[in-house]
């Protein structure tokens, strides 16, 4: 004779659905389009620095006539300067 189905495997099933919506709920997941824009946001930051650095190097350069001492100096610091902002923008996110 076939025994009638028991209800705890949907009971465990239940639960683990009620389980899984609210660790999805404290992790407050971002959508791939919130991704998206950090990462852009990300990108303007390491970059304006940079060209800034190369900007005002090249001018330094070609008034000195210092071949690339200033543009080289300049780059560095625009990139670190840049990648310090965006690690702080990372820092302040997870944070919220």
């Amino acid at each position: 004779m076939i025994e009638p189905p028991n209800n705890r495997g949907q009971k465990n099933m239940h639960h683990a659905v009620q389980l899984r919506e609210q660790r999805r709920k404290q992790a407050s997941e971002r959508s791939i389009w919130q991704n998206l824009s950090m990462i852009g946001a990300l990108g303007w930051l390491i970059v304006v620095p940079t060209l800034l650095g190369v900007l005002l190097g090249r001018w330094l350069d070609e008034t000195f006539a210092t071949g690339i001492l200033f543009s080289g100096a300049l780059i560095f610091l625009g990139v670190a300067m840049g990648s310090y902002l965006a690690w702080q923008r990372i820092n302040k996110e997870d944070g919220r």
